[in-house]
């Protein structure tokens, strides 16, 4: 890691998506931290050129999970800087069985926003990843991990039922309502893991914040969705593994097989039909599990595949994700968390596979 020194970026900065008010061409970095007015009396360490973007957003990232659980923290670090030489200096950890709270002192490695440990049903769920509960316990369970996360609480919301051999909703109803309610009291937000239709409609109406993947999407609740405003990150690098689930699982279970390839077929309309109608949507991908770290640029792909506009798809991992996470991105005296290309990424959203420098807490890390 290198030392922190001042450091002055030239170029065009991005500092919002309007392709005229928001361009600055330079800005500097002192003690960490960005200014856009020429220093007086600092020597200028670093010269650093090209187009600038804040530091992208995964917000649905496992950092201390590998397929079968939680991992050690080499494992750990090594999944954080994969994720941060991709250009992710801000992670929205989206359940983790891991105790990461370590990676706050590091200097080196992304912000983590967490959301606790994941809260299942009683074998519905990925074993060893959640607190497998039963629904009398689940508000209080989500006051708990409310209270040991960073303003996010996580729900399996359906997963596959093995009597009905398809995916089918984890809560009903009211515990679902007594839960989002109690984190709410909490002063944390809710979202949750679906994949099917069944549980949306039901957890929008008891106030939901944010739906994960949300491929069971439908011209019913797509305007639920829009109407209260709750957020979707579709994370599209894992909906693409769904055939291969599918195969793997045909045999015992063909009607969840069946399931899952409908949902992966109509992916990208789902995606674009939520965007038409106004759901904010994110980037995450769900790296951690069965996934590998440092997709960020994937995935912001795969929402352009589904017909997001570029701009929009960019901003769905820095401005408007920041900013929905509470997290600046190049205001003036933010914090200097910034990432450097070789070609306007706005033209052609590749160019996020190939950052020329990352910038975190105002040194050059990569």
């Amino acid at each position: 890691m290198s030392e922190r020194g001042n450091l002055h970026i030239k170029g065009r900065v991005l500092t919002g998506p309007d392709p005229d008010a928001d361009v600055r061409d330079e800005l500097w970095v002192v003690d960490g931290r960005i200014t856009y007015e020429r220093p007086r009396g600092v020597r200028e360490t670093v010269t650093v050129e090209g187009w600038v973007l804040p530091g992208l957003v995964d917000a649905h990232c496992h950092v201390g999970l590998d397929a079968h659980g939680a991992v050690d923290e080499a494992t750990s670090e090594k999944q954080a800087l994969t994720d941060r030489d991709a250009g992710t200096l801000l992670i929205r950890d989206a359940g983790s069985a891991a105790d990461t709270r370590w990676i706050d002192d590091r200097e080196d490695l992304p912000r983590i926003i967490r959301a606790g440990r994941h809260i299942a049903r009683t074998r519905r769920y990925i074993r060893n990843y959640a607190h497998e509960i039963e629904p009398g316990d689940l508000a209080a369970y989500v006051r708990r991990e409310a209270r040991r996360g960073d303003g996010w609480v996580k729900l399996v919301g359906d997963w596959i039922d093995r009597e009905q051999g398809d995916l089918a909703p984890c809560w009903p109803r009211e515990a679902v309502r007594e839960a989002i309610a109690a984190a709410h009291e909490e002063g944390a937000r809710v979202t949750a893991h679906c994949f099917a239709e069944d549980s949306l409609r039901d957890l929008v109406e008891a106030g939901i914040d944010c739906v994960e993947h949300a491929t069971g999407l439908t011209e019913e609740t797509i305007p639920l969705f829009a109407e209260r405003g709750v957020a979707i990150v579709p994370t599209l690098v894992n909906i693409a593994t769904f055939p291969r689930l599918a195969e793997g699982g045909e045999k015992k279970f063909p009607r969840w097989a069946d399931h899952m390839r409908r949902l992966h077929e109509r992916r990208y309309d789902t995606v674009r039909a939520a965007w038409d109608a106004g759901i904010p949507v994110f980037v995450g991908t769900d790296a951690g599990g069965s996934l590998a770290h440092g997709l960020v640029a994937d995935e912001v792909a795969e929402l352009v595949a589904a017909g997001i506009p570029p701009v929009d798809a960019l901003s769905a991992t820095t401005w408007a994700a920041r900013a929905w996470l509470g997290r600046p991105s190049l205001e003036e005296g933010a914090e200097a968390d910034l990432v450097v290309y070789e070609a306007d990424p706005r033209a052609d959203v590749r160019v996020l596979a190939a950052p020329r420098r990352v910038v975190l807490r105002g040194r050059v890390v990569r």
